[in-house]
């Protein structure tokens, strides 16, 4: 029985190797001594499964948190539009949005000529946008953008605040990033910003 758990350990160890990166082998150790001197083999293996997981579990997130040039250009592009958005810059978002973009909001959707129209006009004042976080994943010429954000808008000449999950996406064309849809997703989290002078409210735009 003793042969069989050392020749299953070397095995083991082989595989565990090449799934972690030499970085991780000292996260590993404990692990190892454990799986090498334990006699309940599927304990260890169990204990050896929930670290790989948590390792990769590691990597994605430093991934995350750590874009590349490309998807750093979609996330400040982004991070731009908001105040061009804030700033009513209509023209300079005429040209970052596609000609066939659409826009979903709670109280309706419609596209580019009417989103413009309502920014411009002052339908939808996006006055501040709040960014907690922002995660990108680009597929061919396509990026698709989520940010959580608290949005201060003002609408029909009310101020409110509403926790949005921000759908975007972008498409390149030409060596351009073009906006081809927003989407607001109403979460079900409170409100984070701290606007004491703005109602909390859930009022449609």
């Amino acid at each position: 029985m003793v042969g069989r758990e050392k020749t299953c350990w070397l095995i083991n160890k082989k595989s565990i190797i090449k799934t972690i990166k030499k970085k991780s082998l000292k996260q590993l150790l404990p692990f190892i001594i454990l799986f090498k001197t334990s006699h309940n083999m599927k304990l260890s293996i169990l204990a050896l499964y929930f670290l790989l997981t948590s390792v990769q579990w590691s990597y994605a997130q430093q991934a995350k948190e750590n874009p590349s040039p490309e998807e750093q250009e979609i996330i400040s592009l982004s991070k731009q539009k908001w105040i061009w958005m804030a700033d009513k810059k209509a023209d300079t978002l005429a040209a970052l949005f596609h000609e066939k973009s659409m826009f979903v909001h709670m109280g309706g959707s419609w596209g580019k000529e009417q989103e413009i129209n309502v920014i411009e006009g002052g339908g939808i004042w996006y006055k501040k946008a709040e960014i907690y976080t922002a995660s990108v994943n680009i597929i061919g010429n396509t990026a698709i953008l989520l940010n959580d954000i608290d949005l201060v808008a003002v609408v029909g000449g009310n101020e409110v605040i509403n926790p949005f999950m921000v759908t975007e996406v972008y498409i390149k064309e030409n060596g351009k990033w073009k906006m081809g849809s927003l989407t607001f997703s109403r979460l079900m989290r409170p409100v984070k910003i701290n606007n004491n002078n703005s109602n909390q409210s859930q009022q449609k735009h």
